[in-house]
Order: C-alpha cells, then structure tokens, then sequence
C-alpha cells in the first residue's frame, strides 16, 4: 500500500506574527508530519509481519508436530532395542541350550573316565601270572589320558559358557533400563509397528520368518533410520551403547553355540574312537586267552597220556624186577632157578668153568632198580608240569572270565545310560573273587 505524504501548507506572504512564532509552528508541523509517515509505515509492516489471530492455535500445532516427530523417533528407537532384547533373550535361550548340551556331553566324559577306572581296577584281581603288563593296559591308560584332556576342553568351554551368559544377561538389564528409560515419553502413543521396523524392513518376526543371520549382519549404531546419537535427541548416546554391546555379545554368542557343537562333536568322535579301540584290545586280548589256553589244554592232554605210559612202564619194570629177584623164600625156588642145581654142578667139576648167571642177575636187578627211579623221577616231573599246566589253565580261564567281564561291560554302558552315584564304589570284578575253582581236565 502507497503511503501518501502531504504537502506544507502555504503561509501568507505578509505576515504579522513574528518570525520566530511562525517558524516554531511549522516544525511543529513537520514533526507531526513525520509521526505520521513513521506510523504508516509501521502499520503496514505490521500487516506484513505481526503474527494472525491464530498464533495460538499455530504454537501448539507445532509444538504438536515436534512432540509427534520426536515421539515417533522415540519409539523407532524402541522398536530396535526391543528387537534387540529379544534377540538377546533367543539367544540366552540357545546358548543354556548348547551349556546343557556341554553338560551333557561333560557328564559322558566323566562316566567314560570312570568306566575306565573301573576296567582298570577289575583288571587287577586277575591272578598274578596274568597281571603282566599288556597291550590292553596300554591302551587303558591312553584312553584315560586322552579321556581327561577332552574332560579338561569341555571344562574350559563350560566356563567360557557361563562367563558369556553373564555377559548376556548384563546386556538383557542394560537393554531393558534403556527402553524403560526411552518409554517414558510414550504413554499417549502406541507402542506397536505395524509393517516397518527401526530399520526400515519387514518385521518377519511377527509373520513367523525369523531369521537369525538376518539379524546379525553388520550394522553401524549410527543407523541412517536412527541418525547419530544425540545425548538431547531420541537416539541418545546410551541407546547406541546398548545397541551396539547387544549386537557384539549376539555375535560372539553365536560364534560360541558354533564353537560348543563344533567341540561336543569333535570329543564325542573322539571318545568314540578311543573306546572302541580299547574293547578291540580287549577283545584281541581275550581270543588270545583262548587260543593259548587251549594250547594248554592240549599240552595238559598230552602231559596226562604221558603219565599214563610212564606210569605203565613203572609198572612193567616193577613187575619185571620182581620176577627178577624171585620169591622172597628159598624154599619157593624150583630146581631150575636154583643156582646150584645138578646141571651146573656137574658143569662146575672142572676147574674154572664158572658161570656169569649171578652176576648177570644182580646187574640185571640193579639196572631195574636205576629204570625204576628214573621212571619215578620222570613221573614226578610230569605231575609237576601236570600241576603248573592246570594252574596256568586256570588262571588263563580267569583272565579271560575278567577281560570277558570287562567287555560286556564297557559295551552295556556305552551308550552312557547309567546313573554315576554309586557306581563309583561298584568293582564288577570282585565277582571274580566268588568263581567256582577251574579244574584242569
């Protein structure tokens, strides 16, 4: 709008007034004048700049719209944490699974370290001559020392285990303070997201397609949905702190649950292997027993034959060293066994016919009796090996009844399906103690 000036109004050529009255009233004019001007133009900047009638209602629309935008990042932000804390409680969840699953395989260890210590243990109450050291014991005691180093890498799993999970549940409390902390300031909003989360993809959690490996891809905490955090904005410096502590633990917790399958299955084949190499020994050791003590069998057979005949010729040589002495009488000897009967007497009339017929029967009774003892000594030898071959039988049925034990054994409980209280003070081979005596066929 224009502004209009208006123009001095002329004075009187011929004036009466003084000078100095007429020249007060014109400034005095001009100055009114001014006034004028100046409030013209003020009015209209006004028009132009003064605030409408509404700058009420204008104030709290935008303070409105800032609540809203502000509340709304706030609750983005929540969203994400909240995804977060969930991530944290499924994987809490997955790793107590994979600490039980280590405690189960811990327990297995255990049992195989006592099952060892029980072979082991009924190993000793074989008999003395089967005591010697042997493959099978050799393989025992590697299978106890290869069992007590898995035993010690699970032990340090488990712990990394727990110390993990205590991580994670200080990262589940941080988490939860944060949000309850950020939910202050939605009360009037709802707290749902219908199809878009903090970072801008589907929520497939809700529509049953949670991923794992889609949640733990890298991701800086200054999230472009987020913006960089802000200690007086929605994304505040402890929300990132939360975020980004809660995505290193998820990580290394998945790397974690990864690293205790990888080491269960590693020292179940492990255990494996080492067992059935063990009952292998074993079972090579027992078909050893066997062939041997059927050898001995043999050997015993041939040792009672042997007996037998020695014992038969002790006979004959007796009974032929009776007949040689004759009877005990002189008076039961006939004519023909004398030594002076007529026919050698007749022979004798002539000097120096003498006859080597009793000399011959004194060496003769004499070479018997050194037969006789001979043979005697020779049974005597022969009942000696007799006792030791039937000592050696039994003690071989033993051993073989003990690695026999032993095998049945370790393979009943294998499969780990026994309970430990008590079975410590169990030594299945005292049953060897309460065997019938073996006797030599």
């Amino acid at each position: 709008m224009a502004v209009t000036t208006r123009g001095v109004m002329p004075m009187a050529t011929a004036t009466i007034g003084p000078d100095s009255w007429r020249d007060a009233t014109v400034r005095g004019i001009k100055v009114a004048q001014k006034v004028v001007d100046k409030s013209e133009k003020g009015a209209i900047l006004g028009k132009q700049l003064d605030p409408l009638p509404t700058l009420r209602d204008n104030c709290a629309q935008q303070s409105n719209t800032t609540i809203h935008k502000y509340v709304r990042e706030v609750r983005m932000v929540v969203v994400r944490l909240r995804e977060y804390l969930l991530d944290t409680n499924e994987e809490i969840k997955s790793l107590i699974r994979g600490k039980e699953a280590l405690e189960k395989a811990l327990e297995h260890r255990r049992k195989d370290i006592l099952l060892n210590q029980q072979s082991s243990a009924i190993r000793l109450t074989r008999p003395p001559r089967e005591k010697v050291l042997d493959g099978a014991d050799e393989l025992l005691h590697a299978e106890l020392k290869h069992l007590l180093k898995l035993k010690k890498t699970l032990e340090a799993q488990l712990r990394e285990t727990q110390k993990h999970l205590q991580e994670l549940d200080g990262v589940r409390k941080l988490l939860t303070a944060v949000i309850q902390e950020r939910s202050h300031v939605m009360d009037l909003i709802t707290h749902a997201v219908s199809s878009v989360t903090a970072n801008g993809r589907l929520s497939s959690r809700r529509e049953g397609r949670y991923s794992r490996q889609e949640e733990y891809r890298p991701e800086s905490p200054s999230n472009p949905m987020l913006g960089e955090p802000d200690p007086m904005g929605p994304f505040t410096p402890d929300a990132a702190k939360a975020i980004e502590e809660a995505r290193e633990a998820n990580l290394r917790s998945a790397a974690l649950r990864r690293a205790i399958k990888e080491s269960i299955d590693k020292t179940t084949i492990l255990q494996q292997a080492a067992h059935r190499s063990v009952n292998d020994g074993l079972t090579q050791k027992l078909a050893e027993t066997i062939t041997m003590t059927q050898h001995l069998q043999v050997s015993s057979g041939e040792n009672r034959a042997a007996m037998h005949r020695a014992q038969r010729w002790y006979d004959t040589t007796d009974k032929a060293r009776t007949i040689t002495m004759g009877p005990v009488s002189s008076s039961d000897l006939t004519t023909r066994e004398r030594l002076e009967r007529p026919l050698v007497r007749v022979y004798q009339r002539h000097p120096g016919n003498q006859l080597p017929e009793a000399h011959d029967i004194i060496s003769g009774q004499v070479d018997l009796l050194k037969s006789l003892k001979a043979t005697s000594r020779n049974l005597g030898l022969l009942h000696l090996a007799r006792m030791r071959l039937r000592d050696d039988i039994r003690d071989k049925k033993v051993g073989a009844d003990v690695d026999a034990h032993i095998v049945r054994l370790r393979r009943r409980r294998g499969n780990h399906r026994w309970v430990m209280e008590g079975a410590e003070a169990q030594i299945p081979g005292q049953l060897v103690a309460t065997r019938p005596h073996v006797e030599c066929p």
